[in-house]
């Protein structure tokens, strides 16, 4: 497995509308994808300048899931977020893939996209996106509580952060060669 850019080209569109129709249940606070139109806009979103995502991708170069970061220049912050096709959970490439995307985005410019912090949240009954973010390094903050209605239950969102002073995580990387793919494309 490798991290890349994502792109537009008819090949990620389908992988990211096959990723959400897999599961739409789970998918739904990613975004509203549920054809191909859908599926490129999505993309397309995931592409405009202040955004940086890296693909997931099989040996045959197939998209898997995805790492984003949404930036706020002015503030050198970035929203970080990531999701991973049903079919390849649990196998622990997210969270491998979670810590080099994060672990580029705090690192100083131009080796990295020279952010100081990192924030994400995640729904309170999701633990497996809470064991993605402690494996690439992010530290609880807080509980929002109550934040989200999901079919008439009210659901709590656990916040966390990861600063570019804080000490890196102990996990193994995806792949040490990850640096030859640029990623802030």
């Amino acid at each position: 497995m490798r991290l890349r850019p994502l792109r537009a080209d008819a090949a990620d569109v389908r992988a990211v509308m096959d990723a959400f129709t897999a599961d739409p249940a789970e998918m739904f606070r990613q975004g509203e994808v549920t054809d191909e139109d859908s599926a490129r806009a999505y993309v397309e979103r995931l592409l405009r300048p202040m955004m940086r995502t890296a693909v997931i991708a099989d040996p045959r170069d197939r998209l898997l899931g995805l790492v984003g970061v949404s930036i706020d220049a002015g503030n050198r912050l970035g929203w970080f977020f990531y999701w991973l096709h049903p079919a390849h959970r649990g196998a622990g490439l997210m969270s491998r893939a979670a810590r080099e995307v994060a672990d580029r985005a705090l690192a100083p410019e131009p080796e990295g996209w020279g952010l100081e912090r990192l924030e994400l949240g995640h729904r309170a009954n999701n633990p497996a996106s809470g064991a993605v973010a402690r494996a690439a390094g992010f530290v609880q903050e807080g509980r929002e509580r109550e934040k989200f209605l999901v079919e008439g239950e009210r659901i709590d969102v656990l916040t966390y952060g990861r600063l570019r002073s804080d000490p890196a995580p102990d996990a193994e990387l995806l792949d040490p060669a990850l640096a030859v793919e640029r990623l802030d494309v």
